[in-house]
């Protein structure tokens, strides 16, 4: 079980609206993550290098989010909560701690719409709740298409379960996250994928990229936001160093073109972002996918 803390606040009211994301506030019921993807852009925090070690409930949580969203229910100020931004709100310890769970019936009780976005497919056990969000929530007056008071985004950087478990470790299979988002469209929830980050010469090759646009395609999500990545430090735990030494042992050859692709930046080349880009929106023209929500 994850060790436990006290904070100050639960609900984050963001500065300016994500256009692929939506969010007006985010929730992280947790700190720290036990999925400990190697890419994550928090990686070279205070979480070090098995971030599984330092995951803290935040026991605080369900008081705070009362305050907090009866605060802004009664001054009508409703908009989209993301869950989370910066860890997975449905990590191993919420199968026996249901802390995610608590806060989703906070939630529907003030009638906030939600976005879930997880790479778990234990959020299939909340459906009964984000139905009654999905049906209840109050939208804020410009976000009223489409219409949905719950959305549902996977998080992909693959489909292949090899690749997977080199750099997402801890987290569900691809196989299981994809048998809970055909579950939620069958389940008439708007939901979709984020394909990010797609992984230079690993999962961004044009093969790659046809597999898993057509893999979704055939699922039938109602979107797609997919986006490279982006690497940065040089201590023991920081993306880079972690990144660079999974591509050197499983990966040799491409380990030169990583040292290239981020010697001087930890964002990819703009040249490599622009045909990225590119590439993928052929992509989604060529299999009917959009690539915002709205």
């Amino acid at each position: 079980m994850p060790n436990g803390i006290l904070v100050k606040s639960i609900l984050n009211k963001t500065k300016r609206r994500d256009p692929w994301f939506l969010d007006d506030y985010t929730i992280n019921p947790y700190s720290g993550c036990s999925f400990n993807c190697l890419y994550c852009y928090i990686r070279g925090s205070k979480y070090g290098i098995n971030m599984a070690d330092r995951l803290s409930e935040k026991l605080n949580a369900v008081d705070l989010l009362e305050k907090q969203l009866g605060s802004r229910a009664k001054r009508g100020q409703y908009g989209f909560i993301v869950l989370s931004s910066v860890t997975d709100p449905y990590l191993q310890a919420e199968a026996t701690r249901g802390l995610t769970r608590e806060l989703l019936e906070v939630i529907r009780r003030y009638r906030f719409p939600v976005h879930i976005i997880t790479k778990s497919d234990l959020v299939t056990r909340d459906f009964d709740l984000l139905h009654a969000i999905d049906a209840e929530a109050v939208l804020p007056e410009d976000l009223r298409v489409p219409g949905r008071g719950t959305l549902l985004t996977f998080s992909f950087s693959t489909i292949d379960a090899t690749i997977a478990k080199i750099f997402e470790p801890g987290a569900p299979s691809p196989e299981r996250r994809l048998t809970a988002l055909k579950a939620a469209l069958g389940e008439g929830f708007h939901a979709g994928v984020s394909l990010m980050p797609l992984l230079p010469y690993i999962t961004d090759t044009g093969e790659h990229l046809q597999q898993l646009f057509r893999q979704f395609a055939e699922t039938g999500v109602q979107y797609i936001f997919p986006a490279s990545v982006t690497l940065w430090g040089n201590e023991q735990a920081d993306s880079r160093t972690l990144m660079f030494r999974a591509v050197e042992k499983y990966y040799p050859h491409l380990l030169e073109k990583y040292r290239r692709l981020f010697d001087n930046s930890e964002q990819m080349p703009a040249y490599y972002k622009e045909a990225l880009a590119q590439k993928t929106q052929e992509l989604a023209a060529q299999y009917g996918l959009r690539t915002r929500i709205i």
